[in-house]
């Protein structure tokens, strides 16, 4: 019997609204074959400072819609994300972060994991969120 393999490889994709890290950091968005993993994100903006607004909720729209832009820019859908882990620093806020993500999903929501840290990068940085996705797995 023959089996027949097909050979991977691996894709840096990108998008304008997502800030890149410095070079030689990590990449904010791979693909390898249908999947696709988008590094955990934060409310940076383009200029570097951290989107303020409405607490968790507004760092979540923010890190929601980049995710989006990446999966996008990999050739996947929003809802092709099978797979989530949210980083908080309030666990008490984590309503204001699902109610951000119901505005991004439809359908079966993806698999998740919300964990309470200590803290992230920066004090001001409420939220962070990194994402798998599968392209062409959701119905839409």
């Amino acid at each position: 019997m023959t089996v027949e393999t097909k050979a991977l490889k691996k894709q840096r994709f990108y998008s304008d609204a997502v800030g890149e890290p410095a070079e030689g950091m990590w990449s904010n968005c791979l693909r390898i074959g249908d999947l696709i993993t988008v590094s955990g994100l934060t409310a940076r903006g383009l200029d570097g400072q951290t989107i303020q607004g409405d607490g968790e909720y507004e760092q979540a729209k923010v890190i929601f819609q980049k995710i989006k832009d990446l999966v996008e820019a990999a050739g996947a859908a929003m809802d092709d994300v099978v797979k989530m882990t949210i980083f908080v620093t309030n666990m008490a806020n984590n309503s204001e972060v699902w109610k951000a993500r119901k505005e991004f999903f439809t359908g079966d929501f993806p698999a998740c994991t919300l964990v309470e840290v200590s803290a992230l990068a920066k004090p001001e940085i409420l939220v962070e969120i990194e994402a798998l996705a599968v392209a062409g797995c959701s119905a839409n």
